[in-house]
């Protein structure tokens, strides 16, 4: 049964009058328990006519076709996909065969809504005004390891002929270095990527890692300036009465969805 509900409440992002960008809030939908009230993620455990409401919601919100939100199936790797016109041509299930496994997507294509999920894990926005493309990002530890973010630049480097110089970038909710208590493997991997451990860490009972920062890092790495790298300073542990936190909810709640649309 159809349940009434508020629209969704998103976090808007100031990226340019032609693009829609944004982090969803628990706010809004029809959701419930740990994954109230609006998730829109299909592999989490949520119910399904509850996900197919509020992805009708959001989708209405965006003034887009419900068959133009894209979400991969992350998989904290660095799989990347470009969502072009002829992704659309494909039956449904190729589709979900196109984004399975993948951890950011790039567009140029106007009217679709790009979108990663999260729950502490660092979700990035990156846009190029110059070729109007963008590109979202699903930056995990593993994946911020693994440098994704500087991946998916060089993806829209490839792709659209986009100048890192020229590009605009968001860091989206997620947490903080105070909360984001990690075991020694963990900081291991990190100082064998050649991260500045003394800039990105700190050790208190257990190591503590920056994110938020070691993305920041990647993505001045790339030739984006710092100025153009925008922060939301969102702890989604510390703040989960609107966003959602695997850590104080459990691996059973809901995802944020941060997405992007070109008008």
């Amino acid at each position: 049964m159809t349940r009434k509900f508020r629209a969704p409440q998103l976090h808007f992002y100031d990226l340019a009058s032609n693009v829609t960008a944004f982090s969803s809030t628990r706010h809004g939908g029809v959701s419930e328990g740990n994954y109230g009230t609006f998730n829109v993620n299909g592999f989490c455990g949520d119910n399904p006519d509850h996900i197919a409401q509020n992805r009708q919601a959001l989708c209405k919100l965006l003034h887009i076709k419900t068959d133009r939100l894209v979400m991969p199936h992350q998989v904290h790797g660095t799989g990347i996909t470009q969502i072009s016109k002829t992704f659309f041509l494909l039956s449904e299930d190729i589709r979900r065969s196109v984004t399975e496994g993948i951890d950011a997507l790039i567009t140029n294509v106007p009217g679709v809504c790009i979108g990663v999920s999260t729950a502490d894990c660092i979700p990035i926005i990156i846009y190029d005004p110059e070729h109007h493309a963008a590109g979202v990002v699903h930056s995990g530890w593993r994946g911020t390891v693994a440098n994704i973010a500087e991946a998916a630049v060089a993806s829209m480097v490839r792709s659209y002929h986009s100048k890192p110089e020229r590009l605009l970038a968001v860091i989206g909710p997620g947490i903080s270095r105070g909360n984001f208590e990690v075991g020694d493997e963990v900081y291991n991997s990190f100082a064998s990527a050649n991260y500045p451990m003394d800039a990105i860490a700190v050790r208190e009972e257990k190591w503590h890692i920056d994110l938020p920062k070691c993305c920041q890092m990647q993505l001045e790495a790339t030739g984006i300036p710092s100025a153009s790298i925008r922060t939301t300073d969102i702890c989604t542990y510390d703040q989960t009465d609107d966003f959602f936190s695997a850590r104080r909810l459990g691996i059973d709640s809901g995802r944020i969805l941060t997405g992007v649309v070109l008008r």
